[in-house]
Order: C-alpha cells, then structure tokens, then sequence
C-alpha cells in the first residue's frame, strides 16, 4: 500500500495557522508556501509545509544513492559512480543508502529504480544523489523532479553533463541487441559474437558519416 501525505484545503490549513484564508493564497502566488493542485485547480497544502510554517522539525528521511549502467561490462563506471556519491554524502555528513540496478535508463521496470520510486512515494525518502541526470532516466527528468518533489524528495544531481543522449542510446541499442542474440543464440555462441560486433561496426560506420 502506498502511503501518501496529508493535504488540506486552504480552509482547514488556515485554521491550523490562524490566518485568513486569503493569506495562503497570498503566500502562493509570493512562492512563500508549495502548495498543490487538484486537477481542477483547487489548492490543497501539504503536511510538511503546515509543520514547517508552525516551526515543527521534519523527521529526517532515507537518503539515497542511485547508480545505474546499462551493461554488465560497465562495472568501473559503476564503481565511479558510487563513489563519487559516497564522498559527496561524507562531506555533507550524510548517511547514505545505495541502490544500483544494471539496464538501460529506458528500462521503467529496472529493479532498483522501482524500488526507490516505491520509497519515495511512501514519503520516506529525503534525497536522491545521483551523478547525471540520465542515471536515472533518459527522458523525462524533470517531470521526474517534480514528482520526488511532492513527496518531500529532493534530486541532488553532482554532474550536469554526463554521456550524450546520442552516446546513451547507442549503448543501449547495443546492449538491447547483445540481451535478445544472447537468448536465441547463447552468451558464448559464435553466431552471438559475429552479430554483436556486426551491431558495434554499423553503428560506427553510421557515426562516420
């Protein structure tokens, strides 16, 4: 069951803070207070924004470090990254959980990366530390963003720029076609070496051009 946090109508929000109704919508449109909208545009205030007006402490929620590559021949650049992330979290004298999966940044089901949008969902998470962007998914990260946002999750991003999306999608193309020859033709099968390299020299052949 996923548990989401408590919102209140402006109404009952302004009860709690002893203001005038008024006052929130005022505090809205000054970027004062997050509030959210219904689908009909009504707005409904978090929890954690009324304790945090009422000067109440957060509990404190799972920090996460999510480090992802799209083959199993990538093991050093998924060593890097959880490196990377754990030397930002003893800097910042944070205790950090991290969650790895090995698939393309296509992938939606990958293993980790479900479990983590679980945990952000329930609200137990804080921060997401990740080194690019595209480690966490290929298209769509800020609709992504906001959505941790909502439940009080923030993406700490280390590097603004990591591989291309070029780059990116021709990995994953070759690590598409390696997982399927594999299965039909076996993972030490000749046919399954000649059409890998095959796949690895158009691609390259294609970028020539």
């Amino acid at each position: 069951m996923v548990v989401r946090e408590k919102l209140y109508t402006v109404k009952q929000a302004s009860e709690i803070l002893g203001v005038h109704p008024k006052t929130i919508q005022k505090w809205d449109r000054e970027g004062k207070i997050r509030v959210i909208r219904t689908p009909g545009g009504r707005r409904r205030i978090p929890e954690s924004e009324i304790k945090r007006l009422l000067g109440i402490k957060p509990e404190e929620g799972l920090i996460i470090g999510y480090a992802r590559i799209s083959s199993h021949t990538q093991k050093d650049d998924l060593e890097r990254q959880v490196q990377a992330i754990q030397q930002y979290a003893r800097e910042k004298g944070l205790e950090v959980e991290i969650l790895k999966d090995v698939g393309s940044g296509l992938n939606e089901n990958r293993k980790n990366y479900r479990k983590l949008l679980e945990l952000v969902a329930k609200g137990e998470v804080s921060k997401v530390i990740i080194t690019y962007p595209d480690r966490l998914t290929h298209f769509g990260f800020k609709t992504l963003e906001f959505f941790f946002r909502q439940y009080g999750a923030e993406i700490i991003v280390l590097h603004e720029k990591g591989k291309t999306p070029r780059e990116e999608l021709v990995e994953d193309l070759i690590t598409i076609i390696s997982h399927f020859a594999g299965k039909l033709y076996g993972m030490r099968s000749h046919k399954y070496k000649k059409l890998k390299e095959g796949v690895k020299k158009l691609i390259e052949e294609v970028e020539a051009e």
